[in-house]
């Protein structure tokens, strides 16, 4: 009976942290949305968003309520079924990958139970991240298969060799990260990186690895289709790209997926190489606070990364030209995958001077 109330506890435990992280990410993706418009506005010298309440800031309602009220279209000549699924398998994989996120630290509450601010704690959970993300472009692919449009079929072939191509390099450029961890567990990466500094020197790994995150970025950014690397949705050859066909809440899945795949993109490369929820002179503070204060504080230092990361992404948007086919391609298998193969060997080279000496 006792293993039953635990088991209980557990679950509905873990159901409040799924529902907070799924309406926490459905936010952050509208709000990044009215972030975007503002940045744009900021770098061209506009107003932006200044109507829909103060500062623009019921913008994305409105743009959510003319996604959901408009007509639903689905082509004569598509494949019904699979048309439908395509965003639901873009807003389902875009969703699943936060699960592995370690928050903040474990809280433990006064009569002893402890609290884990992390939905699954898996000891692969930088393959579990490679996994998901591997399959969420067969959510573009079967949107632009099943629309019977060729431009939205060139658009998901793009999509679908941009991902190969770069999946690689973002793996390789892991490896001498997780040649320095020793795991493949986030909640071990972040638990390594504690504090700012350690053993004279920042413990935080872009310290460490500076190469391999801009690695791991480049190939985020095209990943994510953003700019400078959104071939598939180039507007000036393939109208809209793989979603030209969609309309209402389908188009406002595949375009809410992209802003949770960029929200859960910044939160794994905080928590890879910036410390995650860690920050300077943490221990101190955690001596003079509550533990619920301080865990508090431990979550927001980490969205406050992370929404500087999301910042990161559009700067780049909104500042590079969009690269040729053949640029793009050319920069993931001739620069960045040479240069995730040299890191990683020079990383594997300076742990065994070390190990030595």
């Amino acid at each position: 009976m006792l293993l039953l109330q635990i088991d209980t506890a557990l679950i509905l435990e873990k159901v409040i942290l799924i529902i907070v992280i799924l309406l926490g990410s459905l936010g952050v993706a509208m709000y990044a949305t009215w972030g975007e418009r503002k940045v744009s506005a900021i770098m061209q010298d506009r107003v932006g968003p200044n109507r829909a309440g103060p500062f623009g800031l019921f913008l994305p309602l409105a743009d959510g309520m003319k996604l959901f009220f408009k007509e639903e279209i689905i082509p004569d000549r598509s494949t019904k079924f699979i048309f439908i699924l395509g965003p639901c398998l873009a807003m389902l994989t875009a969703c699943m990958t936060s699960a592995i996120v370690p928050w903040g630290p474990d809280y433990t509450m006064a009569s002893g139970h402890i609290v884990s601010l992390q939905v699954a704690d898996i000891n692969i959970g930088i393959l579990f991240v490679f996994g998901i993300v591997s399959l969420g472009v067969y959510g573009v692919m079967l949107g632009g298969w099943a629309s019977n449009n060729k431009f939205s079929l060139l658009s998901s072939i793009r999509a679908a060799s941009q991902a190969i191509s770069y999946e690689l390099a973002m793996g390789i450029s892991l490896i001498a990260l997780l040649m320095m961890t020793g795991s493949l567990s986030l909640r071990d990466i972040v638990s390594q990186q504690h504090g700012f500094w350690n053993d004279g020197y920042f413990s935080w790994n872009f310290f460490k690895q500076p190469l391999g995150f801009i690695i791991f970025f480049t190939c985020a950014c095209a990943e994510l289709n953003r700019a400078p690397f959104d071939l598939p949705e180039c507007d000036s050859e393939l109208n809209m790209g793989y979603h030209q066909e969609y309309s209402s809440m389908k188009l406002g899945f595949y375009l809410f997926a992209e802003y949770i795949n960029m929200f859960v993109s910044s939160t794994i490369m905080v928590t890879l190489f910036f410390g995650g929820y860690n920050f300077p002179f943490m221990d101190q503070l955690a001596a003079s606070l509550n533990p619920l204060l301080f865990t508090a504080i431990c979550v927001m230092v980490l969205l406050a990364k992370v929404i500087c990361m999301i910042l990161f992404f559009m700067f780049i948007r909104w500042t590079l030209p969009r690269f040729r086919y053949d640029q793009l391609m050319k920069l993931g298998w001739r620069s960045l995958i040479p240069l995730a193969l040299v890191n990683m060997l020079i990383t594997g080279i300076v742990i065994l001077w070390v190990f030595k000496s």
